[in-house]
């Protein structure tokens, strides 16, 4: 397998990342390809179509597999499920998988095909930490890869709960004006693991150059803090 590009996210590490593509579609991503892949005839045509499927490596469970001497294990515990339930690891999206590959759809925004780092991508609801390394692109075809009537196992089983977010004037001005609606958003999903519901925890997520501080009580989540890194 060779990486073809990287993808550039606000998100620089694992805490926080959608849990799935196309949730956050506010959030906007750059793919930047390798120089041997730099090549716009790459992309003749692709401007016909409105969305995207990105290949791409678990990095991060690449490297702490490594680092920890662990091997892929054939049940998992999804966090959809809380955490305390485990699943077969083919009937999960886990990242510790024998193959570390992910597969998330994503829209295209934007097509630069001259730049100083060659044609760059500009999508939109990317699930991928920063500096991801996507292994291939392929388009979206809606006549095939949309089946209406497919089921999704226990992932439809819990409802997706969205929180009410509530951000402080003082600490809403920390936030440039451009991002705003997107740190929102983003903190409506509950960014917070799963199997994590104590309201006096203070949690935090990084988003671009910011540490954002946070509880959740009743459905509610509070902003407390926001620190530039």
């Amino acid at each position: 397998m060779h990486i073809i590009a990287h993808i550039e996210t606000a998100f620089p590490s694992k805490f926080g990342i959608p849990r799935q593509s196309g949730l956050l579609s506010m959030l906007e991503a750059r793919i930047v390809f390798e120089p041997e892949y730099r090549n716009p005839d790459a992309l003749r045509g692709i401007e016909g179509y409105s969305h995207l499927w990105l290949i791409w490596e678990f990095s991060e469970a690449v490297k702490e597999m490594r680092e920890n001497g662990k091997k892929w294990s054939p049940t998992v515990r999804p966090p959809r499920l809380g955490g305390n339930k485990k699943m077969g690891v083919f009937a999960t999206r886990s990242p510790y998988r024998p193959n570390k590959m992910g597969l998330s759809c994503v829209k295209i925004e934007k097509i630069e095909l001259n730049t100083p780092q060659g044609p760059v991508l500009w999508v939109s609801g990317a699930d991928l930490m920063n500096g991801t390394p996507i292994l291939d692109i392929k388009p979206y075809l809606p006549h095939s890869d949309s089946i209406p009537e497919a089921k999704g196992g226990f992932s439809t089983q819990v409802a997706w709960q969205t929180l009410q977010v509530e951000i402080p004037d003082n600490l809403l001005a920390a936030i440039p004006e451009e991002q705003r609606q997107s740190i929102i958003q983003l903190l409506s999903q509950d960014p917070r693991p799963a199997y994590q519901n104590d309201p006096s925890k203070v949690y935090g997520v990084t988003y671009s150059n910011l540490n954002i501080r946070f509880t959740v009580a009743d459905g509610k989540l509070t902003v407390t803090d926001i620190q530039p890194l």
